[in-house]
């Protein structure tokens, strides 16, 4: 298994901002889907925004979180995820939406490394934007749907702490290489 490390959580809880720093400390990294989904389908005034079609949404983010994964497999050392293939079930149940057969199948055929870890809501950073409508309550759901998600499908959640960037990183390179180590030797 490769390290494969995610990071996920409610929007506005600094996930992203932790993936930039890791980038810039030299580690490979992916994009998020929900993100530059949106803005693809205001560009070309697509239907499948969060707020038009959740279904839509969800099913061009797996279809982005997978071929996330299989790029990152092409990756030499641990790659880090903003938001995983669980995420689209996350955001299912949040929007009280069925699961897919596939979708769930999705979850069981792309797995990351076991230790995944999750922002909690953070109200000091929270901040809304043309993408990111939803409010802190939003937030703080999505934070336990994500939760709830990935103890279900048998992954370790390790929060992160509500510090600065330069002591996320920290927390997370440390933890991550403490992991890695670990799967090396075993």
């Amino acid at each position: 298994m490769k390290a494969f490390f995610v990071i996920t959580g409610g929007p506005g809880s600094g996930k992203t901002t932790l993936i930039d720093a890791l980038d810039q400390a030299g580690f490979a990294r992916t994009v998020e889907a929900g993100r530059g989904i949106i803005q693809d389908q205001r560009a070309i005034d697509g239907p499948a925004l969060p707020w038009h079609d959740p279904a839509a949404f969800a099913e061009l983010m797996l279809g982005w979180e997978m071929r996330s994964y299989r790029m990152a497999e092409r990756q030499a050392g641990p790659v880090f995820f903003d938001r995983g293939v669980p995420d689209v079930i996350g955001y299912l149940r949040l929007m009280r939406l069925p699961v897919p057969v596939h979708i769930e199948k999705a979850a069981e055929v792309f797995r990351y490394g076991r230790r995944v870890f999750i922002a909690p809501p953070w109200r000091e950073i929270f901040t809304q934007d043309t993408e990111r409508r939803q409010d802190f309550a939003e937030a703080e759901r999505t934070y336990a749907a994500l939760a709830e998600t990935y103890a279900r499908l048998g992954y370790e959640l390790v929060e992160l702490p509500r510090a600065g960037v330069a002591e996320r990183l920290k927390f997370v390179v440390g933890a991550a290489m403490t992991a890695a180590d670990r799967r090396a030797t075993s």
